[in-house]
């Protein structure tokens, strides 16, 4: 774990990214020189409490999440691949997809605005964009022509 932490914090640099604290539980694989080492490079450990399985329980929803709409129903093949579908799937689930405690809006979008009630109503043309070889959908009202 720590040669993982060595190569966490050169691949961080080689970014220019910042980080400023790390959690994680307190799973034995967490030894005190992994916490010693990334305190020295000033990011701040948090250890999860004992026995507390909601602590990390955001995390763990998300890692779910990704894992059963995504990863669990491609191959993939190596690293840039994975970093590719990692991009594309953040930005529909921040973008596109529908949350339940949002009243089905995505975090980053605004309300969409509605078109004006007319008389008579005209039949909307959808356009639909497939993302990751057809596994998610995304779909937006075409301009009118």
């Amino acid at each position: 774990m720590l040669q993982q932490a060595r190569n966490l914090l050169m691949e961080l640099d080689d970014h220019d990214r910042q980080v400023r604290f790390l959690i994680h539980d307190r799973d034995a694989k967490f030894p005190r020189a992994f916490d010693a080492f990334l305190e020295s490079d000033g990011i701040k450990v948090i250890r999860t409490p004992v026995k507390a399985p909601n602590a990390n329980a955001q995390m763990e929803r998300w890692v779910g999440t990704i894992r059963r709409e995504c990863l669990d129903r491609l191959l993939i093949l190596g690293r840039r691949q994975l970093e590719h579908i990692l991009r594309v799937y953040v930005r529909h689930y921040n973008e596109q997809r529908p949350h339940r405690a949002l009243g089905l809006m995505p975090p980053d979008r605004n309300t969409p605005t509605r078109a004006a009630a007319t008389s008579t109503p005209r039949p909307l043309r959808v356009d639909r964009r497939d993302l990751l070889g057809g596994l998610i959908h995304e779909y937006d009202i075409a301009a009118a022509a």
